[in-house]
């Protein structure tokens, strides 16, 4: 009968012990965010309607699953218990297949997710110009943004604005010597180009790094089911 390999055994006992305790240090900041006073003021400093304990929720499951995860194979490779080890098999192929049921899912939306991108901003513009604390946090947010990049205005350039225009114009203000980049508006010299083009590509990259780190995992995943897989069998043939 053929031995366990003991480059197999601690390869997979390194790989489960990094990945316990990246579980750990999920785990460690979600709670911390949760039940901390900076965490709190961090999480209810937005003006969404959106329950802000969702996000924190989800990472503290996830942190929990990992290390869950890492603790079986991590002893199931020691151990050499088959059982552990095929739970651990098991959990790690659910993961992967979620992570490709959100794949699909994403691809078949993208262009309803693309239509809702589009519809949000749309419907931000007049927050640009209400003089309500409603869009003060978008207006501070997006005056930022155009200072960074190099834009003015969210659709319609500076229009956008309207009565606010004289109090974030100077994030605005355009200072290319050559003008090519730059138009009039009110008087001041202002960037021409909105900013909308620039939000949609910067959230095209983010995405493209989403897919490039799940990707990444997923290469992973599939190492650590088979190394799982070839060890289970191993400790069958001993």
């Amino acid at each position: 009968m053929a031995g366990v390999s003991g480059c197999i055994k601690y390869s997979m006992f390194i790989f489960n012990f990094l990945f316990w305790l990246c579980g750990i240090l999920i785990l460690a900041v979600a709670i911390w965010i949760r039940v901390s006073k900076d965490g709190q003021e961090v999480l209810t400093s937005g003006d969404s309607d959106a329950n802000p304990y969702v996000a924190v929720n989800i990472l503290i499951a996830v942190g929990a699953v990992i290390m869950v995860l890492g603790f079986l194979g991590c002893c199931g490779a020691m151990k050499e218990s088959r059982c552990m080890l095929l739970l651990f098999f098991i959990g790690l192929l659910l993961i992967l297949l979620l992570q490709v049921a959100a794949g699909i899912l994403g691809a078949a939306f993208k262009s309803q997710t693309q239509r809702i991108l589009n519809e949000t901003l749309y419907d931000n513009v007049k927050l640009l110009s209400t003089a309500d604390e409603s869009g003060k946090s978008f207006q501070e947010a997006l005056s930022e943004f155009q200072e960074e990049f190099k834009c003015c205005g969210l659709v319609n350039g500076a229009a956008d604005w309207g009565s606010n225009f004289q109090q974030h114009y100077k994030s605005c203000e355009c200072t290319d010597t050559s003008g090519s980049s730059c138009t009039t508006y009110d008087n001041k010299s202002v960037y021409k180009q909105p900013c909308i083009s620039l939000i949609k590509d910067l959230v095209a990259k983010h995405i493209l790094v989403v897919i490039g780190i799940a990707f990444g995992l997923a290469v992973i995943e599939i190492l650590g089911l088979v190394f799982s897989m070839v060890l289970y069998c191993q400790i069958g043939n001993k």
